[in-house]
């Protein structure tokens, strides 16, 4: 059968979609002006710290440094070129082996900029309105909680947390507080997905019973190499960096950014999946999954990872849906038709993952129906603009658009368009995606409660022992 497919055109995605700072935050926040360090004006600049500035750090600040209402008001890192700026500090060892991921810093910061090496001296700073926390996964839950006591705003980087009852505790002290925080799940910025996820909630490929998301990044044969312990460089707080995590030596292929394959620290599902995963459970409109199974292993690299180079989830939502999640990092090639996500209608096929564009393809009959067509196929493509810009008016970027909206947000007192909530639900998929690996079951799940229902072992999992003297 024939595909029909219908364009969809610039002034109709204009007429059914808003940009992110403009309609789609989520109610209202009282002031709460007795913990805030100043309360602002529409026209004020908002001052903000920034908290872990390597490579992901930097690119969000220079975000922030974009908007003409933000100034940059300190930041703080456990590494001093990073604290000063000065790329050619950088130990020479980590420009060889991670050089895209070494900041070029150099900023010419148009105001007087606080330096800090501990994030609670930034903290102490009144005249700071809000705080961005860029840190490595372990420290996000303490970093958000004390900058909450200290009358900050936050906005934090993904995943929200390293652990699901870190996750429900920084709700709670944002409930105590009167801050505003927002999560950079990124996708979410993107006036695109906003437009679909209007769309596909009121049913446009009918009822979704499967959907899938993928991360694909053949890293053989290397991986992240096999190293022995040694001494940081001298000008890199190595236990600053481990924070609540037990003490354990430095390693070159941990710190900084390949934290990201020891599951002490982060994993892949966490730092990439939870992007799809966060897609995936807003456009099926879910809060939790009813149960999850995972499966994989270290199963061809033999670098020094502690997670694995290949795994596959499955999880099943209570209205009716199955989602995979698959993370391959020894082998390569797509997994989805257009993109990496995948949605599965009764009456059509979406197929998405870049910010601004997707595919929808219409259903085909199968066995003893004799309809032609449920719906019209369709390709769309966010009309480009000039100097960052879509045609309705919002970033290329979608994250410069959560930017954007967290400092009208920080003025106005309303929920940013990603709310410590929806940043807490999503990031526990990656958590019950790693835990069901962890346990080897599935695994039934209580999203109300916040609990396995079938497993002691997992339970025990929730949350991890800080090394003194921190805690949440």
């Amino acid at each position: 059968m024939e595909e029909k497919n219908s364009k969809t055109t610039r002034r109709e995605f204009i007429m059914t979609t808003g940009i992110a700072a403009a309609g789609v935050s989520m109610g209202a926040s009282p002031l709460g002006a007795m913990n805030r360090s100043r309360v602002l004006g529409a026209n004020d600049k908002v001052r903000v710290g920034f908290i872990g500035v390597g490579n992901r750090g930097t690119q969000v600040m220079h975000e922030f440094m974009a908007e003409n209402d933000c100034e940059v008001a300190a930041i703080c890192d456990i590494y001093e070129p990073y604290i000063t700026r000065d790329r050619s500090k950088v130990h020479p060892r980590y420009i060889k082996e991670i050089d895209r991921w070494i900041p070029r810093m150099g900023e010419n910061f148009p105001n007087k900029v606080g330096r800090y090496s501990d994030y609670r001296k930034l903290l102490e700073d009144k005249t700071i309105d809000a705080v961005y926390i860029g840190t490595q996964d372990h420290w996000h839950a303490l970093q958000t909680n004390d900058a909450f006591s200290a009358g900050k705003d936050v906005f934090v980087e993904k995943p929200l947390a390293m652990t699901i009852h870190e996750g429900r505790e920084m709700i709670k002290a944002l409930e105590k507080s009167n801050q505003i925080a927002g999560v950079c799940l990124n996708r979410r910025g993107a006036t695109t997905y906003q437009k679909l996820v209007r769309e596909v909630q009121n049913g446009k490929i009918g009822k979704i019973t499967f959907a899938l998301g993928c991360h694909v990044s053949n890293m053989y044969p290397a991986g992240i190499g096999k190293m022995k312990p040694e001494d940081p460089p001298k000008d890199f707080d190595w236990n600053a960096w481990l924070g609540p995590k037990p003490y354990r030596p430095y390693q070159y292929n941990i710190a900084p950014y390949r934290f990201r394959w020891w599951h002490e620290y982060d994993n892949q599902v966490l730092n990439n999946g939870v992007h799809s995963l966060d897609l995936i459970r807003w456009l099926l409109n879910e809060k939790a999954p009813i149960s999850v199974t995972s499966l994989g292993g270290k199963y061809l690299l033999e670098d020094d990872r502690t997670i694995p180079d290949t795994l596959q989830t499955i999880f099943e939502f209570p209205s009716g849906a199955i989602v995979t999640f698959t993370m391959l990092e020894a082998s390569s090639g797509k997994f989805a038709r257009h993109g990496m996500l995948e949605f599965r209608g009764n009456k059509g096929t979406l197929y998405t993952g870049g910010a601004n564009d997707y595919r929808i393809i219409p259903a085909t009959r199968g066995q003893f129906q004799t309809w032609d067509s449920l719906m019209e196929g369709e390709e769309f493509e966010a009309e480009r603009a000039v100097d960052g810009r879509l045609a309705d008016g919002s970033y290329v970027n979608p994250g410069a658009n959560l930017v954007r909206n967290f400092l009208d947000c920080v003025k106005s007192r309303e929920t940013p368009v990603v709310s410590l909530e929806d940043g807490h639900l999503s990031t526990n998929l990656a958590h019950l995606s790693t835990i069901s690996l962890q346990v080897n079951q599935k695994l039934d799940w209580d999203g109300e409660r916040e609990i396995f229902t079938n497993s002691k072992e997992a339970n025990e999992l929730l949350h991890y022992e800080y090394r003194s003297p921190w805690k949440l």
